[in-house]
């Protein structure tokens, strides 16, 4: 409990919370919030947006006139010229008249500028003004007054083409346009510069409050205004904290708030879970599972995600749910959301979407018969998101076209997270040694080595065991139980069986039993060394302890009365010592393993019935299950008087199904 009490309020953001909950679109509840302090308006994210764009607007990009350029282009198409000219086969008295228009048209083209347009500036049309710098110089033009190098290429033909001294012209074109460069050069380190400080000259506020001024009335809508005076109030009241608040005391008030959870936790687990109270292990499970979530949502608000609902807050419930039962699976993610609440914004609406999504989550789950139950529960859990997400959005805004449908994606994301719960219990189940639901349905499969052993070795106690899973299983649904789990311990109940099996009279070939030739204590002992035998097979094969509590209990402490009753009969003269027919026990120590011991006595005791009918069957039940009555050994296994008249019945009508019996009714 420290520990877990330690690592949550170690990661929690430590900064006061503003004491008002508030949302657009709704009514302020609240007295009437005057203004403690003057505060600065702060602007909304829209308002900051549409300042930076005037900005940008406003600067020009900055490019520069590099002369050089121009020259070495013109030089370098002189040079060129000459090398192929004199290749060429072109009249030498002409020389002069191409070179002399290349200089030109060059010249032409770099004095008016050539450029390469950016596009960034281009948004809002084609053109766009910018500052031309020249020696230091700066001239405001415009994209239009200079060319690109299509306007240039475009320039060349026009010009050349119009030249009726020219002869050759595409040779002239193709060589002057080889040596268009760019010499209006963009400067972006320099445009960067004027737009960061333009940037950061920007006022993040409009407007003041003042001290004593009216915020809000009672009973006013929280329109858009008023919402981001709310916001302002807020920010500055947290910023006047971290410098006078006392962070010890922050500190203090979240050890007090965890601490009282947890504490609440116990005391649920004390008084209605004790068996998980006095087990650090689950315990220890329990408080992993808590503080890991609350971790992760500490650190989510620390790295400042987008939505606090990308977090799969409903794979508490499910793994609870899913290791221990639906009352603590529920009352753990109560406490876990409630103290979320106090770290989120619209702390009502967050925990109304996750409490009501983690109660479908443990609903839609709460028998597990099937690994798609996984699938359907997300779901569920999708679509309750859903119903809440509309219904919350039409209260705040009253419009369907106003909803921000973008707003539902964190919610997606968060259920298909929730998904990871499937891994994460069989990482739990093999670190803490908790069997769960899925793990049970794996130990129901016949197909299991265990249960092919038993079914190959002692078919009589196989066919048995499904008898006795059936009526127990039938039982247990009826009263209330885990149906899965006695399925499970009725199919492992009597696994020892497979060591000597033609000891056990539903194993044997007639007129074959082996008891004959031993003597009475060691049949005796043969019989109960089968529960014995059972644990360390079961523990070999790493079968989960509470599969092997019904192989421990299925007896009880009761006598193996066959044996004893024989002795007695045959040696009255001797003296007998009682604990070497007794089983070794303990009793069953709850409704479960309680069912199957009179499931167990009964389907065994029925197979001696040689002629079925519903008397027989009916006085075969009762008899036995008043004898284990009489015996005390449903003492502690929390079962009543009227569960045992519904498990009579449950068992005579099942036992008439199986051995055909007709009902005789008679007609008044």
């Amino acid at each position: 409990m420290g520990l877990c009490v330690f690592f949550v309020t170690l990661f929690l953001p430590k900064q006061v919370r503003f004491r008002y909950e508030y949302e657009k679109g709704k009514t302020w509840m609240q007295k009437d919030l005057i203004s403690p302090y003057s505060f600065a308006i702060k602007k909304t994210n829209e308002e900051i947006e549409k300042d930076k764009d005037e900005i940008l607007k406003s600067i020009l990009p900055i490019y520069q006139n590099d002369t050089e350029i121009a020259e070495n282009s013109i030089q370098g198409f002189n040079i060129e010229f000459d090398t192929k000219w004199n290749s060429s086969d072109f009249l030498q008295n002409e020389k002069q008249i191409y070179q002399k228009e290349g200089n030109r048209i060059l010249r032409l083209i770099f004095s008016r500028g050539l450029m390469n347009p950016v596009k960034k500036y281009q948004r809002y049309g084609e053109n766009y003004n910018f500052s031309l710098l020249n020696n230091n110089i700066s001239t405001q033009l415009n994209t239009a007054d200079a060319m690109n190098l299509q306007d240039a290429i475009a320039f060349i033909q026009n010009e050349i083409n119009s030249n009726n001294s020219i002869g050759n012209k595409e040779w002239l074109i193709k060589l002057v346009s080889n040596h268009l460069k760019a010499n209006y050069i963009y400067d972006e380190q320099l445009t960067d510069k004027l737009e960061e400080n333009a940037l950061n000259s920007i006022s993040l506020t409009r407007g003041m409050v003042q001290k004593g001024e009216l915020i809000v009335a009672k009973g006013t809508m929280v329109n858009s205004a008023i919402f981001q005076k709310l916001e302002s109030l807020r920010t500055a009241y947290e910023e006047d904290a971290k410098i006078a608040g006392n962070r010890n005391l922050v500190l203090l008030g979240q050890v007090l708030l965890a601490g009282l959870i947890i504490s609440l936790l116990m005391v649920f687990l004390y008084l209605f879970r004790r068996d998980i109270f006095d087990d650090n292990r689950q315990l220890s499970l329990i408080l992993i599972v808590i503080t890991g979530m609350l971790v992760t949502l500490s650190w989510a608000i620390r790295i400042k995600i987008p939505s606090v609902y990308y977090i799969p807050f409903c794979i508490v419930p499910i793994i609870i749910r899913i290791l221990f039962d639906t009352r603590l699976a529920l009352n753990i993610h109560l406490l876990v959301v409630l103290i979320a609440g106090f770290f989120v914004p619209n702390s009502f609406e967050f925990a109304f979407l996750q409490i009501s999504a983690g109660m479908v989550a443990i609903y839609s789950i709460k028998n597990l018969i099937k690994r798609e139950q996984f699938l359907i529960s997300a779901l569920l859990i999708l679509l309750n998101y859903f119903i809440a997400f509309l219904g919350i959005s039409l209260i705040r805004d009253g419009s369907l076209t106003d909803i921000e449908w973008f707003n539902f994606i964190p919610f997606i994301f968060s259920v298909l997270l929730s998904l990871l719960a499937y891994p994460l219990i069989y990482a739990f189940e093999k670190m803490f040694g908790i069997t769960s639901d899925v793990t049970l349905m794996e130990l129901t499969n016949t197909n299991s080595k265990l249960l092919r052993d038993l079914a190959f070795k002692a078919p009589g106690t196989f066919q048995h065991s499904l008898q006795v899973a059936n009526l127990a299983e039938a039982a247990i649904y009826k009263i209330g139980g885990n149906a899965l789990l006695v399925r499970a311990g009725a199919l492992y109940h009597d696994i020892g069986k497979t060591v000597n099996p033609h000891f056990f009279i539903e194993n044997q070939n007639r007129g074959n039993n082996p008891h004959d030739s031993i003597s009475y204590e060691q049949s005796a002992q043969i019989i109960i060394q089968h529960v014995i035998k059972g644990i360390e097979i079961a523990r070999k094969h790493q079968i989960p302890e509470m599969i092997i509590d019904f192989i421990r209990t299925h007896h009880g402490n009761t006598r193996v009365d066959y044996f004893y009753q024989s002795f007695l009969k045959n040696f009255p003269e001797k003296f007998v010592d009682e604990n070497i027919f007794r089983y070794p026990g303990p009793i069953p120590f709850s409704k479960e393993t309680a069912v199957l011991m009179l499931a167990d006595s009964v389907e065994a005791a029925s197979r001696s019935l040689k002629e079925p009918d519903a008397i027989s069957i009916s006085d075969l039940v009762e008899r036995i299950i008043d004898y284990k009555l009489e015996q005390d050994q449903l003492t502690n296994s929390n079962i009543t008087l009227k569960d045992i008249e519904t498990i009579k019945l449950i068992f005579k009508t099942m036992l008439m199904g199986i051995y055909h019996v007709r009902i005789d009714y008679e007609i008044d």
